[in-house]
């Protein structure tokens, strides 16, 4: 299965990509109620250049979906001051809004636009674009834990090489003294001492 018909399937995929609105604007510009920020249904019907049914169909078979991007339906009180505000027909009894974000949304379910499929394109060519950058190089970890592996083993060898290396109290040979260790790791006979050698003579 191809990214773009994967993108039309899956939810999930959809949802990763709905911050993207920039993509709209790349492909074609947007119109939008004096707001500024809201499109009615009929201003997304004219953007993909589909029938009007068309969206209103994706509409009822993705409410939810769509919800979450931020589209909703305005109706009383709310509508009557978002008609003031935007010059909606005021005979107009309620109204679906769509912010940028859920006619983005309305890009990856239209399956027969071709600006939505220029749509589609643009943000899977910017997600590869931008995947790399963001995905660990293979191996990294690997040879990251190895160098580790390899300075505690350095470490290791320091340590008992230093610890051989020390006096052992009580040996003769007199504090401080390294002599016995060396000669007795050597097999050589440790040193008499003096006073011993002078009654043995007398």
């Amino acid at each position: 299965m191809s990214l773009e018909a994967a993108l039309l399937e899956s939810r999930t995929l959809r949802d990763g990509l709905s911050e993207r609105v920039d993509a709209l604007d790349k492909v074609k510009i947007l119109v939008l109620l004096p707001d500024g920020v809201h499109a009615t249904t009929r201003m997304v019907a004219d953007y993909y250049e589909v029938p009007l049914e068309a969206v209103k169909s994706h509409v009822k078979d993705h409410r939810e979906e769509l919800e979450r991007g931020g589209y909703r339906v305005l109706a009383g009180q709310e509508l009557r001051e978002f008609k003031a505000l935007s010059g909606i027909d005021p005979r107009t009894p309620w109204l679906g809004v769509f912010p940028r974000r859920a006619v983005l949304n309305v890009a990856m379910l239209l399956r027969d636009s071709p600006v939505a499929r220029q749509v589609r394109s643009y943000l899977l060519d910017a997600e590869e674009t931008t995947r790399p950058a963001t995905r660990p190089r293979p191996g990294r970890s690997r040879r990251s834990s190895g160098r580790r592996r390899a300075a505690a083993c350095r470490t290791c060898t320091g340590t008992s090489t230093s610890r051989s290396a020390t006096t052992r109290p009580g040996r003769p040979g007199g504090a401080g003294s390294t002599g016995w260790s060396r000669s007795s790791r050597s097999g050589g006979v440790s040193p008499r001492p003096a006073g011993a050698r002078a009654r043995r003579s007398g």
